[in-house]
């Protein structure tokens, strides 16, 4: 398996073109292990059900079938309401400045940290935060007894060892191999990596946009009901009365 590079932060990317793809939902079946992160936390902003761009479910089954055989993608978040991400924020923002010891670093020095593990809750739909997108996935790799692969750290850790090539200059050859695995299917099919956390890939959002030098085509969608205004579906959810 291919070495994992070292990869610079995104930054802010304004390109954008941005296209009609309806949001599907991903329910648990041989391909996926869905195991929505946030509602377990007791978020109050958490969805219970997993929804992706249709683009996005595609290619992610294509990179399911170059997964060994029996093994599945465990998924944690996809879709995010905006109130979520809200939330999120507010409460790792604490955390994240006291594990990297920023309590005497200016507002802009700690923001800088804090983004690059949760994205700042800018209410602009046209450079939102990527989760609220559809284009943005979290997710690890179980084998067919159903235990995640060892990616040496926790999802949502807020240590060094979350940097996706962090394993590259380690000794641990089980954790390195594991996160190549994740990254080679996941890069190959199109996805660019969060460099930040190694379970993070995006396809049609900003970070995606900024990698592959080419306009956003993904908007934000920041409410279950505006997708249906929009002219999107998200399959599964009704919808009030318009």
């Amino acid at each position: 398996m291919e070495q994992i590079p070292e990869t610079a932060e995104p930054k802010m990317y304004m390109e954008k073109v941005f296209v009609d793809s309806k949001f599907v939902e991903i329910t648990s079946d041989e391909k996926f292990d869905v195991q929505m992160k946030y509602p377990l936390l007791k978020m109050k902003n958490a969805v219970n059900n997993c929804f992706v761009r249709e683009e996005v479910y595609h290619m992610l089954c294509d990179a399911a079938k170059m997964l060994p055989k029996g093994y599945r993608f465990r998924i944690w978040d996809a879709w995010r309401p905006f109130l979520l991400q809200q939330e999120l924020y507010t409460e790792y923002a604490s955390d994240i400045i006291r594990e990297f010891r920023l309590q005497n670093y200016s507002k802009e020095q700690q923001k800088a940290v804090i983004r690059k593990f949760v994205s700042d809750p800018i209410e602009d739909r046209e450079v939102p935060p990527v989760h609220t997108t559809g284009g943005a996935i979290d997710l690890t790799i179980i084998d067919s007894e159903g235990n995640e692969l060892d990616m040496g750290s926790g999802f949502d850790e807020f240590t060094d060892r979350t940097y996706t090539a962090y394993y590259e200059n380690c000794k641990d050859v089980i954790v390195r191999r594991n996160r190549r695995l994740l990254y080679g299917v996941m890069t190959k099919v199109g996805f660019t990596n969060l460099p930040s956390e190694w379970w993070h890939y995006d396809y049609g959002d900003r970070f995606w946009a900024y990698y592959n030098n080419k306009p956003a085509i993904y908007r934000g969608v920041f409410t279950k009901e505006e997708a249906s205004w929009d002219g999107l579906i998200l399959e599964g959810i009704s919808h009030p009365e318009e």
